[in-house]
């Protein structure tokens, strides 16, 4: 029985969540308080576990004029030698999916054509801007909007982000305040174009691979000052992001500031950085994982559930990954009535999981050990069945545990663990055990992930 469900926010959760609801056979609105479509920020990378959701919602990777990577690496910021590599050129095989780097606003928008395209024998999206929620009735399923008018939904979602309106009704009035971590982000970007010839943009690019690049000084275990440099939008742009203790005053001059952060880094890197036209910052605050996500008949997803510092590069990708668990869970669905049910499943799937990569993500790549204790606390139950991912090109190397964990210990156990979950599959298996038996598989999820929307709308 198709359910009537609101979103509220439009932006990469929301517009996921929505077409995924709606390949699942749903009348989805989604509500948005700006006038336009518009995603701040820069580039971002989406991995695998973001990939593999994007492509069965029908998403484009040439659209979004996005960069598939061959390598996520880790070098020493100050001699520019490599660390750690992590091959990448077989993701399809290991994980099913590749990994791409796009700029944010490219996402967004492959994202809102597919949310307003039409889809045969599936209702339309219907994609409300300048429409602000104000509050909303758990209970009833009620969204109460600044223009007096009001929208009743068999289910909402929150998809609102770091500041919803609807998380404090879900936690009733027990907010869990963020921690400053004393960190803030450099974020700033440099046109390919204009340093090709550059001397020093030649000589790091002959060594450093082509995908994200972490850049440390790995002689400092006590520092969380890194840089990480990858290329997006097909090429065009050098994307950069600086970890650096942030300084009360420096946003009045951003540029020196950087060249004191990062001033005992390679003299090459140093020299190419201050060629950026702009240099934005952002302080990182740490939000611990919430008690619970639900409340009546509203849900949270994305940062409004879950939001996360940008070590991990996984946030937007966890939001992707929560509509890939709609569009499962509430595929199968008689009545409004089993709605509870299904959210509830939804959060018993997701928490532990998410919290995880949560609770890494406040530790660049390579430093799992210092949240090791917080990571034992969210382990899946025994049985869960989550996969062991064996990766042979490190298996000769004793320092590595190659196996997939839910306690990662090191840089490619991290890896292993956020890129090789599969959420349909893990879906599925959840319905099954918990709720449906084996008739919860559907031929559109489990057997091909990389259908067009219309293609599952006729198998679905």
């Amino acid at each position: 029985m198709p359910l009537k469900i609101a979103i509220v926010g439009a932006g990469i959760g929301g517009l996921s969540a929505a077409a995924a609801l709606r390949l699942a056979g749903h009348h989805v609105e989604v509500f948005e308080k700006s006038q336009f479509l518009s995603e701040l920020g820069a580039a971002l990378v989406v991995a695998p576990n973001g990939i593999r959701v994007l492509t069965a919602l029908g998403f484009s990777c040439e659209n979004a004029r996005s960069n598939p990577q061959s390598c996520f690496e880790l070098r020493d910021g100050p001699t520019f030698d490599s660390v750690a590599s992590f091959d990448l050129t077989d993701t399809e095989r290991r994980f099913d999916a590749p990994l791409h780097t796009m700029q944010r606003a490219d996402l967004h928008g492959e994202l809102h054509r597919i949310a307003t395209m039409e889809v045969p024998g599936l209702p339309d999206i219907m994609l409300h801007l300048g429409r602000k929620v104000l509050t909303a009735e758990p209970a009833a399923g009620i969204l109460h909007l600044e223009d007096g008018s009001s929208v009743e939904a068999d289910f909402i979602i929150g998809a609102d982000g770091l500041h919803s309106i609807l998380k404090p009704l879900v936690l009733e009035g027990h907010p869990q305040p963020p921690l400053k971590t004393g960190l803030s982000a450099f974020r700033f970007q440099i046109p390919t174009e204009s340093v090709r010839d550059d001397q020093d943009y030649v000589s790091l690019v002959a060594k450093k691979g082509h995908g994200p690049s972490i850049l440390a000084d790995t002689s400092d275990d006590n520092t969380a000052v890194h840089m990480v440099w990858y290329d997006c939008q097909n090429g065009e742009y050098q994307n950069f992001v600086g970890i650096h203790n942030t300084v009360p005053g420096d946003e009045y001059d951003l540029v020196g500031s950087m060249e004191r952060q990062f001033a005992h880094f390679h003299p090459c890197l140093m020299r190419l950085v201050k060629k950026a036209p702009k240099i934005t910052k952002w302080p990182l605050n740490i939000h611990k994982p919430i008690t619970h996500w639900t409340r009546g008949k509203v849900l949270l997803i994305g940062d409004a559930a879950h939001p996360m510092l940008p070590f991990s590069g996984q946030g937007a990708n966890q939001a992707i990954e929560d509509a890939g668990a709609l569009r499962i869970l509430f595929e199968k669905i008689h009545s409004p009535e089993d709605v509870p049910s299904r959210m509830a499943l939804f959060e018993k799937l997701r928490k532990l999981r998410v919290s995880r990569v949560q609770i890494m993500s406040s530790v660049r790549v390579g430093k799992e050990a210092v949240v090791l204790e917080e990571l034992r606390n969210q382990v899946d139950a025994p049985g869960s069945g989550n996969p062991i991912i064996y990766l042979p090109e490190f298996a000769a190397k004793s320092e590595y545990n190659v196996a997939y964990s839910d306690v990662p210990t090191n840089f490619t156990e991290r890896l292993a663990h956020d890129f090789g979950y599969n959420i349909f599959e893990e879906s599925i298996k959840f319905l099954e055990e918990h709720l449906l038996g084996p008739r919860a598989r559907s031929p559109a999820c489990s057997q091909d992930h990389h259908s067009t929307p219309s293609e599952q709308a006729v198998v679905g």
